[in-house]
């Protein structure tokens, strides 16, 4: 089913205001890499939003992410105080891995594997 317009812009807003949160937290550089939103997607009752989190250079990315659910309540506070005004009811937060970044450099590999065999079988062909 598709997203209505309100439940994108709900999870826009929900995406910039934690952002924001996460920044304040120091989430968004910690241990040498980086933490980001990469999406926020609402149930269309708006009374549930799956955060996804794209992790750069962070050695365990599970273990962050316990971490993060580990301050859930903080992080829902600090949230609710910024988007209190604009919806009748916070959210539930769930957050999730983002493996989007794994799977694009997962795909790059492929591609160079091919490229290079490619190149050998051509290579081969031509000392013949």
């Amino acid at each position: 089913m598709q997203e209505s317009k309100r439940q994108k812009q709900i999870a826009q807003l929900v995406q910039e205001e934690l952002s924001s949160v996460f920044q304040r937290m120091g989430y968004n550089v910690i241990e040498g890499g980086m933490i980001s939103i990469a999406a926020v997607k609402m149930t269309p009752d708006l009374l549930e939003a799956k955060v996804y989190l794209s992790m750069f250079k962070i050695a365990s990315p599970n273990e962050m992410l316990e971490r993060i659910k580990e301050r859930m309540g903080e992080i829902k506070k600090a949230l609710g105080l910024r988007v209190g005004k604009q919806l009748r009811r916070m959210p539930e937060l769930s957050f999730f891995l983002d493996d989007t970044l794994d799977y694009v450099f997962k795909m790059e590999e492929l591609f160079k594997k091919i490229k290079e065999d490619d190149e050998n079988i051509k290579g081969n062909n031509n000392n013949k």
